[in-house]
């Protein structure tokens, strides 16, 4: 007996760090994602495999199903990690995984490079999550943390407003598919950022949260509503503004790409992963000379 399991990856194009206080963020599902597939193998120990986009095993780990102590793993790290993961799953279902009969053999797969940034975590968590109907926000608090918004990603195919309630988000459907989607490109910047340590930077912040809300909310109503490049442009240069003075950081623009003449706008923690960049395709020549090859439409990261 098998059974599968699959989430999306995730993409914020407002929000950013102002999500975690409750800001209205506009999150975007990919069409990567991570698959889980499971089978059946009366056994007293788990194999879990995590497979990359190349169907290259890049993680082993054999596990003890009465206490999930790992047993053999090519990685201590990943091992510890995904022990902990599993032990607070059981914590919220005490039948998870409780029987010799239960799923033994796992794997885990991604359809994107690990290093890109899209939800390698949070779609491991949603996947398990829905495998132990338990919820997954309340997995993510007890594992990794962070606002959830990419938990809601991973459970929907289609674009969503986000706002941070407890355990109980607010998450609506929402339509974007924008005219210009054309000339909107994601740009990564051949480095991975550490989510985890860039929200304890913005927590150690003293600033004006209520403020902060208030402004974003705005700007991602009015990004709802753009019919035009020119506009969506505009409000994306804002959002940037607002969150440069808010982290005392320089754009991301400023910082790598000033003599660039369109928008590019962070997605997400700043300084890591993809940037938004709109322009032709031709245009992206200029992010290619500076060695920044890795460059997706929207048409082929967006679902």
């Amino acid at each position: 007996m098998t059974k599968e399991f699959y989430s999306n990856g995730k993409l914020l194009l407002t929000g950013e760090y102002a999500i975690l206080d409750g800001a209205k963020g506009l999150a975007l599902p990919t069409s990567f994602g991570q698959s889980l597939k499971l089978r059946n193998k009366n056994s007293e120990t788990i194999h879990w495999f995590s497979v990359d986009e190349n169907d290259d095993t890049w993680f082993y780990a054999e596990f003890s199903k009465t206490d999930f102590k790992t047993i053999n793993t090519t990685n201590e790290a990943v091992s510890d990690r995904l022990q902990q993961i599993l032990n607070e799953t059981q914590k919220l279902n005490s039948d998870f995984l409780s029987s010799i009969s239960a799923y033994s053999v796992i794997e885990a797969k991604i359809s994107f490079p690990k290093d890109w940034g899209l939800g390698t975590s949070s779609t491991l968590i949603a996947n398990i999550a829905a495998w132990a109907s338990v919820n997954p926000y309340q997995l993510l608090e007890t594992t990794f943390g962070g606002s959830g918004y990419d938990i809601a990603c991973a459970t929907h195919n289609t674009a969503i407003t986000y706002q941070r309630n407890g355990l109980e988000p607010k998450v609506n459907e929402v339509i974007f598919n924008p005219d210009f989607k054309d000339e909107v490109f994601f740009v990564y910047l051949n480095q991975k950022k550490n989510s985890r340590d860039a929200i304890n930077s913005y927590r150690s912040l003293d600033i004006n949260k209520e403020a902060l809300i208030t402004k974003i909310d705005s700007i991602t109503d009015q990004i709802l509503s753009c019919s035009n490049l020119k506009d969506f442009e505009i409000l994306l240069n804002r959002h940037e503004a607002i969150l440069s003075e808010t982290l005392q950081t320089p754009t991301i623009k400023d910082s790598l790409f000033s003599d660039y003449s369109r928008t590019i706008k962070s997605l997400g923690a700043w300084g890591g992963d993809f940037v938004l960049a709109t322009g032709t395709e031709d245009d992206m020549q200029y992010f290619k000379k500076k060695g920044y090859n890795t460059i997706l439409p929207y048409s082929k990261m967006i679902i």
